[in-house]
């Protein structure tokens, strides 16, 4: 079966300006990293590249450069991932598994990549 290649893009609320949140505790952590070396391991096959945590930059356009991200948005792009499965239904799959849409408010875009 020929499989396709998708973007996921991860997606969390943007946190208020109340001021820091406590970091996870050492037992949530451990809890984080099971999950995460669960989902890593049942998906192996799919995860073409684990990609990252995308920090601050630039956009560009034809009228300039701007810092970004953008600071007015209600969510945040934090991160990327790129997969492989044979239809969107299998990649969402994947993704509905992962730890990235776990947190109140996160979610993982589904976008496919063009092979031209």
């Amino acid at each position: 079966m020929t499989s396709k290649t998708y973007l996921f893009i991860q997606r969390s609320p943007k946190r208020d300006d109340n001021g820091p949140q406590d970091p996870p505790s050492p037992a949530q952590m451990e809890e984080m990293y099971a999950r995460f070396t669960a989902w890593s391991t049942k998906f192996k096959d799919n995860i073409v590249d684990m990609g990252g945590k995308l920090m601050g930059g630039r956009v560009v356009s034809k009228d300039g450069v701007a810092d970004g991200p953008f600071v007015e948005s209600k969510e945040i792009v934090g991160g990327f991932m790129i997969v492989r499965a044979a239809s969107l239904e299998e990649a969402t799959q994947v993704a509905q598994e992962s730890p990235g849409v776990m947190p109140a408010g996160s979610s993982v875009e589904i976008r496919e990549i063009s092979a031209t």
